[in-house]
């Protein structure tokens, strides 16, 4: 039963833009990435104004708050007032993506394989024939 006052969670998601689809909106809930309120839910839960989401998306901590609800998929600047996310946890993910990009850094092959000619460059430096 659907009023104004009350939407289906995953249609809620896929209208504030978290996800592409339903049906991946669907699948997060079915794995239980996404808690309202606390609680492991089902895709069919309605959820209002004022309740609290706790999202997992790319191994990355949301947590929202419902400020309004929306029927349909709208541009994202009028998709972000829809909800207002939590200051802390946003600063939390943003340390989490910066660690995120210095291990890629970290890593021996940032760029990727060395090409043939690369290794046959390190191979003659090794080599001390450089």
């Amino acid at each position: 039963m659907e009023d104004g006052q009350t939407m289906r969670l995953d249609k809620w998601l896929w209208a504030a833009r978290f996800f592409k689809t339903r049906a991946l909106a669907q699948k997060h809930i079915e794995l239980g990435r996404v808690l309202v309120n606390g609680a492991k839910v089902k895709n069919s839960k309605n959820i209002a104004a004022g309740d609290v989401l706790h999202l997992t998306l790319n191994s990355l901590p949301y947590e929202i708050t419902v400020q309004a609800l929306n029927h349909q998929r709208r541009p994202a600047p009028e998709a972000r007032l829809l909800y207002r996310e939590n200051e802390e946890v946003a600063a939390k993910r943003e340390q989490q993506k910066l660690l995120d990009q210095a291990s890629r850094i970290s890593a021996a092959y940032p760029e990727g394989r060395p090409t043939k000619r690369d290794r046959r460059q390190i191979e003659k430096l090794k080599r001390g024939e450089w």
